[in-house]
Protein backbone atom coordinates (compact mmCIF):
# COMPACT_ATOMS: atom_id res chain seq x y z
CA UNK A 1 0.00 0.00 0.00
CA UNK A 2 1.29 3.45 -0.87
CA UNK A 3 1.46 6.18 1.71
CA UNK A 4 -1.60 8.37 1.96
CA UNK A 5 -1.90 12.10 2.29
CA UNK A 6 -0.74 13.29 5.69
CA UNK A 7 0.55 16.84 5.22
CA UNK A 8 -0.53 19.69 2.93
CA UNK A 9 0.78 19.84 -0.61
CA UNK A 10 3.03 22.88 -1.18
CA UNK A 11 0.87 24.22 -4.02
CA UNK A 12 -2.36 23.76 -2.03
CA UNK A 13 -0.74 25.46 0.99
CA UNK A 14 0.17 28.49 -1.15
CA UNK A 15 -3.43 28.71 -2.42
CA UNK A 16 -4.72 28.38 1.16
CA UNK A 17 -2.48 31.27 2.30
CA UNK A 18 -3.58 33.45 -0.65
CA UNK A 19 -7.26 33.30 0.32
CA UNK A 20 -8.73 35.90 2.73
CA UNK A 21 -7.35 35.41 6.23
CA UNK A 22 -9.81 37.51 8.23
CA UNK A 23 -13.02 35.55 7.56
CA UNK A 24 -14.23 32.54 9.55
CA UNK A 25 -13.38 29.18 8.00
CA UNK A 26 -14.31 25.58 8.65
CA UNK A 27 -11.84 22.78 8.05
CA UNK A 28 -13.38 19.43 7.09
CA UNK A 29 -11.15 16.56 8.20
CA UNK A 30 -11.48 13.00 6.88
CA UNK A 31 -9.14 10.58 8.65
CA UNK A 32 -8.13 6.99 7.99
CA UNK A 33 -6.14 5.61 10.91
CA UNK A 34 -3.23 3.21 10.94
CA UNK A 35 -3.89 -0.04 12.75
CA UNK A 36 -0.79 0.66 14.87
CA UNK A 37 0.74 4.08 15.40
CA UNK A 38 4.15 4.67 13.88
CA UNK A 39 6.17 7.13 15.97
CA UNK A 40 9.60 8.21 14.69
CA UNK A 41 12.86 7.22 16.33
CA UNK A 42 13.62 9.53 19.22
CA UNK A 43 9.96 9.99 20.18
CA UNK A 44 9.09 8.58 23.64
CA UNK A 45 6.40 6.37 22.02
CA UNK A 46 8.69 4.92 19.35
CA UNK A 47 8.52 1.13 19.37
CA UNK A 48 5.53 0.98 21.72
CA UNK A 49 2.42 -0.90 20.65
CA UNK A 50 -0.14 1.90 20.43
CA UNK A 51 -3.16 1.81 18.15
CA UNK A 52 -3.70 4.51 15.58
CA UNK A 53 -6.90 5.43 17.40
CA UNK A 54 -5.06 5.83 20.71
CA UNK A 55 -2.43 8.03 19.06
CA UNK A 56 -5.14 10.13 17.41
CA UNK A 57 -6.91 10.54 20.74
CA UNK A 58 -3.61 11.85 22.14
CA UNK A 59 -3.47 14.26 19.20
CA UNK A 60 -6.97 15.46 20.09
CA UNK A 61 -6.00 15.91 23.73
CA UNK A 62 -2.83 17.85 22.91
CA UNK A 63 -4.37 20.07 20.21
CA UNK A 64 -7.26 21.20 22.44
CA UNK A 65 -5.30 23.97 24.24
CA UNK A 66 -4.03 25.30 20.89
CA UNK A 67 -7.56 25.48 19.50
CA UNK A 68 -8.82 27.21 22.64
CA UNK A 69 -5.98 29.74 22.56
CA UNK A 70 -6.86 30.57 18.93
CA UNK A 71 -10.58 30.92 19.69
CA UNK A 72 -11.24 27.85 17.53
CA UNK A 73 -13.32 24.75 18.19
CA UNK A 74 -14.58 21.48 16.82
CA UNK A 75 -18.15 22.13 15.64
CA UNK A 76 -19.09 18.69 14.33
CA UNK A 77 -17.78 15.13 14.49
CA UNK A 78 -19.08 11.86 13.14
CA UNK A 79 -18.21 8.27 12.34
CA UNK A 80 -18.38 7.67 8.57
CA UNK A 81 -20.39 4.56 7.73
CA UNK A 82 -20.50 4.13 3.94
CA UNK A 83 -19.46 6.16 0.91
CA UNK A 84 -22.80 6.56 -0.86
CA UNK A 85 -21.50 8.71 -3.71
CA UNK A 86 -17.85 8.32 -4.60
CA UNK A 87 -15.30 5.53 -4.47
CA UNK A 88 -16.62 2.99 -1.95
CA UNK A 89 -13.03 1.94 -1.24
CA UNK A 90 -12.37 5.46 0.06
CA UNK A 91 -13.52 4.67 3.59
CA UNK A 92 -12.78 6.93 6.54
CA UNK A 93 -12.56 6.22 10.27
CA UNK A 94 -13.25 9.76 11.48
CA UNK A 95 -14.83 12.92 10.09
CA UNK A 96 -15.00 16.26 11.83
CA UNK A 97 -15.14 20.00 11.24
CA UNK A 98 -13.09 22.58 13.11
CA UNK A 99 -14.08 26.24 13.04
CA UNK A 100 -11.38 28.94 13.05
CA UNK A 101 -12.03 32.70 13.32
CA UNK A 102 -9.92 33.06 10.16
CA UNK A 103 -7.27 31.18 8.25
CA UNK A 104 -4.57 33.20 10.00
CA UNK A 105 -5.43 31.33 13.20
CA UNK A 106 -4.86 28.02 11.40
CA UNK A 107 -1.58 29.30 9.94
CA UNK A 108 -0.46 30.49 13.39
CA UNK A 109 -1.26 27.08 14.86
CA UNK A 110 0.67 25.06 12.29
CA UNK A 111 3.67 27.39 12.62
CA UNK A 112 3.68 27.23 16.45
CA UNK A 113 6.86 25.42 17.64
CA UNK A 114 5.02 23.71 20.52
CA UNK A 115 2.30 22.46 18.16
CA UNK A 116 4.92 21.14 15.74
CA UNK A 117 7.00 19.42 18.43
CA UNK A 118 4.33 18.10 20.80
CA UNK A 119 1.10 17.74 18.81
CA UNK A 120 1.94 16.89 15.19
CA UNK A 121 3.90 13.72 16.02
CA UNK A 122 0.73 12.10 17.40
CA UNK A 123 -1.22 12.92 14.24
CA UNK A 124 1.56 11.74 11.95
CA UNK A 125 1.94 8.49 13.92
CA UNK A 126 -1.82 7.83 13.86
CA UNK A 127 -2.89 8.74 10.33
CA UNK A 128 -2.64 6.45 7.32
CA UNK A 129 -4.48 8.82 4.98
CA UNK A 130 -6.43 12.05 5.30
CA UNK A 131 -8.22 14.83 3.50
CA UNK A 132 -8.38 18.40 4.75
CA UNK A 133 -10.76 20.76 2.98
CA UNK A 134 -11.05 24.47 3.72
CA UNK A 135 -14.66 25.61 3.68
CA UNK A 136 -16.18 29.09 3.69
CA UNK A 137 -19.31 29.02 5.84
CA UNK A 138 -22.34 30.28 3.91
CA UNK A 139 -24.31 33.16 5.36
CA UNK A 140 -28.02 32.70 5.99
CA UNK A 141 -28.79 34.53 2.75
CA UNK A 142 -26.45 32.19 0.81
CA UNK A 143 -27.71 28.85 2.11
CA UNK A 144 -28.81 26.29 -0.45
CA UNK A 145 -32.40 26.67 -1.51
CA UNK A 146 -32.59 30.43 -0.81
Amino acid sequence: MTDGFIDPDRQAWEIFKSLPRDQPIHMLNLIRLRENASYPEGHPNHGKVISGLEAYREYGRTIAPHLARLNSRQVWAGAPQVMVTGPIAEAWDLAFIVEYPGSQAFIDMVRDPDYRANVVPHRTAAVADSRLLRLAPLGHDQELGH
